[in-house]
């Protein structure tokens, strides 16, 4: 679906992207995982074309760089982690400026403009929310909002920078819940970056592992998440059970040394 070919990306005079190259298959989830400061948000920001760096992208073998903004929004939705909402805009509103794409300058939106909108707020279960204002929102019905929105842009790949953040787990369970029901009920196409381990783990169907602006470790979930990995790259002491094949990862306190303060 989407292939990126030595991607290097400088903000300032830090190499923040070095050499990086992925394919990312029609229909699959990849995470993109790694410590903080790593590029995760940034090689997706590199993927959507709003950031500038060297190196080739093409989806569905087109050249990314070749296509205008229109042309990419119908191929590509971003859901960026602390997106810019307009103040006072209802949920319905901001969820109709995702087919924005669809609609010509100076144009108004369609009957099929207004029948997407509807369809993304009934399977975000949003429709009794659809005149509140999204700044009024829970955190776990903002999220659903912005997932809405790139659902109703209908692009075949949505790129997700932390879809979790900030979310209680009950709430980080029900939005990866639907987006990977919108995967395969749509056949979309899912990139994100995670924080959490253990739910990178548990929904991508391949890891992605950067630092310091390259990949050092790619593949599925079990081979990714290692305890000698995570020592090696996030400087973690964990713990690596699995729940069928897939790996959670459990912090492991080091033990307390007790000084006999009566010697």
């Amino acid at each position: 679906m989407i292939t990126c070919q030595g991607v290097s990306v400088r903000l300032g005079d830090k190499l923040v992207l070095d050499d990086v190259s992925l394919t990312v298959p029609p229909g699959s989830w990849v995470a993109i995982v790694g410590p903080n400061g790593a590029g995760k948000s940034t090689l997706l920001r590199y993927l959507m074309g709003t950031v500038r760096g060297v190196g080739e992208v093409r989806l569905a073998g087109q050249l990314v760089a070749q296509l205008g903004r229109r042309q990419r929004a119908l191929q590509l939705a971003l859901v960026p982690q602390s997106p810019v909402v307009p103040e006072g805009i209802t949920v319905v509103d901001y969820v109709l400026l995702g087919r924005t794409p669809h609609i010509r300058p100076l144009g108004v939106e369609s009957a099929k403009d207004l029948a997407a909108v509807h369809d993304a707020l009934v399977q975000l279960e949003l429709v009794e929310l659809a005149d509140r204002e999204v700044t009024t929102l829970s955190g776990g019905e903002r999220q659903r909002v912005l997932i809405a929105r790139a659902l109703a842009q209908g692009a075949p790949l949505v790129l997700l920078d932390e879809p979790t953040t900030a979310l209680d787990v009950g709430h980080q369970q029900q939005v990866l819940e639907v987006i990977d029901e919108l995967r395969h009920d749509r056949g979309l196409t899912v990139v994100t970056t995670m924080h959490d381990l253990t739910l990178a783990g548990q929904y991508a169907d391949r890891l992605v592992l950067l630092d310091r602006g390259r990949i050092v470790v790619e593949g599925p979930a079990a081979e990714v998440l290692t305890e000698d990995n995570l020592a090696a790259y996030y400087g973690a002491r964990v713990r690596i059970i699995h729940d069928g094949d897939r790996p959670v990862v459990l912090p492991v306190r080091e033990p307390r040394i007790v000084r006999d303060r009566t010697s």
